[in-house]
């Protein structure tokens, strides 16, 4: 299976709409690939709180429209990164999409862990409720997005449920990039699953990402990394690895906490 990471970098100077084509196109570009990530709340960047509630958008809403028709141009399955929706109701989220190769969105995901504590998106935007899984012909995908990446019990959650890859879309601080690395491959050793976790590259809100997006395997080596600027990671991998890995060493059939109670 090929997987392309776009790591886009958000710059303040580029207007959202200039970026939601640029990233159309660098979508367009991976033809070939089963697989294309975009990071975390890329059109307007992670940390510009400012502007979440003058750019958010519909959930059929100009993200929506330009990514499905880009998906569909490239005939790839498509993890859109994520975007500042406005639900029906006026609350803010953050929402990805998931789009088929024939351009149909496939599944919705609203970020369920906040990050900002006090400030920021954990008091601007709601929380998501629902952990997602997207079946693709050679795997199936686990949901998640940056700050939920320190929440493990999410991703038992979703390997629960079936997921073998997890996907990670994010718009991760360079301060803390030791924990973006560390974090990503814990997830990937403790569910033996892979993890493709993108990330966003240059400086918004006056904040320096990380970028340094990466592909994990189950047994938690690192297969590709990019660094840090603006850069597409495309890794080849093998999703027959995740049941040999739980065959060959089946931590999992002996957990003996978080286990639902027979019926």
């Amino acid at each position: 299976m090929r997987a392309s990471l776009i790591q886009i970098a958000v710059d303040p100077d580029e207007s959202v709409e200039a970026r939601r084509q640029r990233a159309a196109s660098l979508v367009g570009a991976q033809r070939g690939s089963d697989l294309v990530v975009l990071p975390e709340l890329w059109p307007v960047g992670a940390f510009a709180y400012t502007v979440f509630e003058e750019e958010a958008e519909p959930l059929q809403g100009p993200t929506h429209e330009v990514m499905a028709k880009a998906a569909a141009e490239a005939g790839v399955w498509l993890h859109a990164g994520s975007f500042v929706e406005r639900a029906p109701d006026g609350t803010l989220y953050n929402t990805t999409l998931v789009f088929a190769p024939d351009g149909g969105r496939s599944a919705v995901y609203r970020k369920i862990h906040r990050f900002g504590f006090d400030k920021g998106e954990a008091v601007m935007m709601g929380a998501g409720e629902e952990l997602v899984t997207v079946a693709l012909p050679q795997t199936t995908l686990g949901l998640a997005t940056c700050y939920d990446l320190r929440f493990p019990e999410q991703f038992r959650g979703l390997v629960d449920a079936g997921a073998e890859t997890l996907v990670v879309a994010a718009g991760w601080p360079e301060r803390r990039r030791a924990h973006w690395t560390l974090l990503a491959q814990a997830r990937a050793v403790e569910n033996q699953a892979y993890v493709l976790a993108v990330g966003t590259a240059g400086t918004h809100a006056d904040i320096p990402q990380a970028g340094h997006s990466i592909v994990v395997d189950p047994w938690g080596e690192v297969l590709a990394e990019a660094g840090s600027d603006e850069e597409i990671l495309t890794v080849e991998f093998d999703p027959a690895k995740v049941g040999a890995t739980r065959e060959q060493f089946p931590a999992l059939k002996d957990r003996r906490l978080g286990l639902a109670p027979p019926s």
